[in-house]
């Protein structure tokens, strides 16, 4: 407005700016409370009656229009102030909720879990929010530490609620189970009680004992990584195949049971569990990111805290651009000195 008044003296009596003073108002209404823009409206209509004066205009139609003019786009920016404050107000109201949301389903694990050393990221595609389908927890039972990784097929609410049927079901489960079947099968019957039976998810089970053991069921997940103490990398791959979370019963219980992949962890060995946004990373070449060619050399050095901070690092100079899925990763270590489960 003061632009408006340095040329509006500078062009002199010829021309006029007269209704271009109702930009105050208008502008107010971008931002800041509603009496910011009744002021604007107000400063604009004394400094159209003062500039009238100035070239005698004040009993002429031009000035009578700019005035009705500033004072109809006041009204107007009250109204859509007022309207932007009502939207704001209400997304303020989702974040709160979001952020709460988050806190449920992504507590933050422990750096020690028993025997274990563990470190977990989450990026999500979305920049307003890190909720989504993908999903990740570690309890501590009798048999050993616990482990669910996951991602729920499909986008929005019907995805978040998949995601807590999946968490809520694993944390109640977890920790009294006779074994990782049995805690899948909890698993199904949430989904099938929960949800509205139209999606499915893959998801892997572990279990790793104070003696190292390693157990693994997977229900259509990308296979982890072992990273031996002596710089091997190894793709676990399961024995048996077995369908996501939602579709299991297609094999039946046995088909479960036969799926449980047993391998035994040394002192300094580390695992990697991740979800398909990592293995579906893509460069401008369309080529996708090679996990086990460059996640095992940076995985082995550092602590796990620091190795998934150059992991994502690694995958973020790989392709160039913000993440377009989500992408959960979560790396343990076996020391067998740290403790035992209990």
């Amino acid at each position: 407005m003061g632009s408006i008044v340095v040329v509006d003296f500078w062009t002199g009596t010829e021309y006029n700016l007269l209704p271009v003073y109702a930009v105050g108002p208008a502008l107010a209404a971008a931002r800041g409370p509603i009496k910011n823009v009744v002021v604007m409206g107000a400063v604009a209509v004394a400094l159209c009656v003062a500039l009238a004066a100035r070239v005698n205009l004040l009993g002429e139609t031009r000035a009578h229009i700019a005035l009705i003019a500033i004072v109809y786009v006041t009204f107007a920016a009250v109204y859509a102030a007022r309207s932007r404050l009502r939207v704001e107000q209400r997304l303020v109201d989702v974040q709160e909720v979001a952020s709460a949301l988050e806190d449920v389903l992504f507590a933050p694990l422990p750096p020690r879990l028993g025997p274990l050393r563990l470190a977990a990221s989450y990026v999500s595609a979305s920049q307003a929010t890190r909720v989504g389908g993908d999903l990740y927890e570690a309890v501590t039972s009798p048999y050993g530490v616990r482990m669910v990784i996951a991602d729920v097929q499909g986008k929005g609410l019907g995805t978040v609620r998949c995601a807590a049927a999946v968490l809520a079901a694993f944390r109640e489960t977890a920790h009294d189970a006779p074994d990782l079947v049995e805690v899948g099968r909890r698993i199904e019957n949430a989904l099938a009680r929960r949800t509205d039976g139209e999606r499915f998810v893959t998801g892997l089970l572990a279990q790793i004992s104070p003696a190292g053991e390693l157990v693994l069921i997977n229900h259509g997940h990308p296979a982890p990584l072992l990273l031996t103490a002596g710089s091997r990398v190894e793709v676990v791959e399961p024995v048996v195949p077995v369908p996501p979370f939602g579709l299991t019963e297609l094999a039946g219980s046995s088909g479960r049971l036969n799926s449980m992949r047993r391998l035994v962890l040394h002192e300094g060995d580390r695992v990697l569990f991740y979800t398909d946004g990592l293995s579906e990373a893509r460069n401008e070449s369309g080529h996708f990111y090679p996990v086990m060619e460059r996640a095992g050399r940076i995985l082995a050095e550092a602590s796990p805290t620091t190795a998934l901070a150059r992991l994502r690092a690694d995958v973020a100079a790989f392709t160039g651009v913000p993440p377009l899925d989500d992408s959960a990763l979560l790396l343990v270590e076996f020391r067998r000195a740290d403790g035992s489960c209990g």
